[in-house]
Parts: C-alpha cells; sequence; structure tokens
C-alpha cells in the first residue's frame, strides 16, 4: 500500500512539474510578446509626432498665403479676410423640434427615489 500512495505522489509530482514547465514558457511567451506590442506602440508615437510636426510646418500661414497666391489663376484661390466671416448673431439656426406626442418633459421618479 505504501508503495502505490509513493507512486502516485511520485506521478503528481511529475505532472505539476511538467504543468509548472509548460505554464513558465507560456508565461514567458506572453511577456515578450507585451514588450513587442510595447516598442510598437513607441514608434508608432514616434512617427505620430514627427507627422504632426511635419503637418504643422506645412500648414505655416505665410506658406499657405503662398501656395493660394501661386495657384490664383487655376484655383482661384483668395485670401481670407476678417469681413468675410459673419457675427454669431447672423447665423440661421434651426428651430427646436417639438417633443414626440405622448412624451412628457418632466421626469417621474419611483416613490423610493422621491422619499430620499
Amino acid at each position: 500500500m505504501r508503495t502505490v500512495v509513493f507512486m502516485l505522489t511520485a506521478v503528481a509530482v511529475i505532472g505539476l512539474a511538467f504543468w509548472a514547465y509548460r505554464e513558465n514558457y507560456r508565461t514567458q511567451q506572453a511577456i515578450a510578446e507585451t514588450e513587442r506590442l510595447q516598442d510598437e506602440i513607441a514608434a508608432a508615437r514616434a512617427r505620430l509626432g514627427v507627422l504632426r510636426a511635419e503637418w504643422a510646418y506645412l500648414n505655416r500661414p505665410d506658406r499657405l498665403m503662398m501656395l493660394a497666391e501661386m495657384s490664383y489663376d487655376e484655383l482661384g484661390l483668395l485670401p481670407l479676410r476678417p469681413e468675410q466671416f459673419a457675427r454669431v448673431d447672423q447665423v440661421a439656426y434651426p428651430e427646436p423640434t417639438p417633443p414626440l406626442p405622448g412624451l412628457s418633459a418632466t421626469i417621474e421618479l419611483s416613490s423610493q427615489e422621491a422619499a430620499r
């Protein structure tokens, strides 16, 4: 009987060792994947920073003004002037839509909420 218990214990220890070995490698693989993704995110952020800087450089007002003047004959672009913009009181906003029939504008509370 003692031999059977020793054998079962040995098999259990070997099985647990095998499971721990596999879990260790799965964990290392997950850590490596996480580090790779972190590196990709850092590279994407660096590229995004460069693209934002390029966008800011290309949208300089003096450069856009020069491009508008150069392509006036082809596109008919004119420089923006303050008098081209309207005042807020001149904007025609749409009328508010009435609520749907059968719906009231009030909110009813349950008796428990009203008691608080």
